[in-house]
């Protein structure tokens, strides 16, 4: 693994790398975690294919929190983020894999970034701007407020731990939770609420990029029978795809699984890539 660390504009940022060889593809994790969470996929045969990258967000892990609150934690302003590191790293081409917070951070670069070549999404629901695109994508259940909730009591980490990763969550997790700046929850939740970003149910209506919807047959937080019923552009292999037995981290509770269906994904985000870059040349000569 290769350690590293990007000042962007709000913060300094965590990176790991699995190498600097093969397809890149950018893991981002969700709300109040870290990188730490996709450990099985940097340590499997994937890295031997491909450059796995995955970061802190600002605010999260081993990153900073961010020099101004307001403007960097939202899903615009964790895109920008991400942008940033992008540039830093010099990728002109790459996969996003998209767990919760991560998944709608990645709508958002799918929006407006063309180095974008496949999007995978867990967790995450692509809505509508507001509240009530929020409820028809989110199963209306009280513990989805600790996700924008300032700061927590000690329970109140632990149920959110359980949620995330099953009944007996690492510590570490729980860990991650407890480090997040507390003033990231209560941003993001307003953000969300005024509608802030992309509208996102629209993003993956019109985007022509490979987009892979994976979910855990558990997931406690977005409605699977919503997103089962979403019309995609382009949705990778023509469905949905469903872990059974797993949770809302399905990329850690099924990891063989999911990575036979994350490696086939790269390839096909990889494809994309040489088309969109000779589609681009023979514009440019035309």
């Amino acid at each position: 693994m290769l350690y590293s660390r990007i000042q962007t504009r709000q913060a300094s940022i965590a990176l790991v790398e699995t190498g600097k060889d093969g397809f890149p593809v950018l893991f981002l994790h969700g709300n109040s975690s870290s990188s730490d969470v996709f450990a099985r996929q940097l340590e499997s045969p994937l890295a031997e294919r491909h450059r796995l990258i995955a970061l802190d967000l600002p605010g999260h892990g081993a990153s900073d929190d961010a020099i101004e609150p307001k403007a960097a934690y939202t899903i615009p302003g964790f895109a920008n983020t991400v942008a940033e590191v992008l540039d830093a790293l010099a990728i002109d081409h790459v996969a996003v894999v998209g767990w919760s917070l991560g998944g709608h951070i990645g709508i958002e670069l799918l929006e407006r970034e063309p180095r974008i070549a496949g999007l995978m999404i867990m967790g995450t629901p692509p809505v509508s701007r507001g509240i009530l695109g929020m409820l028809r994508g989110f199963q209306p259940q009280f513990d989805l407020t600790l996700t924008t909730k300032g700061r927590l009591t000690p329970r109140e980490m632990d149920r959110l731990a359980r949620l995330c990763f099953g009944e007996s969550p690492p510590q570490r997790f729980r860990d991650a939770i407890a480090r997040a700046d507390w003033r990231m929850r209560k941003i993001l939740g307003y953000g969300l609420m005024m509608g802030a970003g992309a509208d996102q149910k629209k993003v993956v209506e019109h985007s022509p990029v490979p987009l892979a919807v994976v979910n855990g047959e558990r997931e406690p937080f977005a409605r699977l029978d919503y997103l089962t019923g979403l019309d995609y552009a382009n949705l990778w292999d023509g469905q949905c795809h469903l872990i059974n037995a797993a949770g809302h981290a399905a990329f850690l509770d099924a990891p063989g699984e999911f990575n036979a269906l994350l490696g086939r994904f790269i390839e096909d985000a990889a494809a994309f890539a040489v088309l969109s870059q000779t589609s681009d040349l023979g514009r440019r000569h035309g």
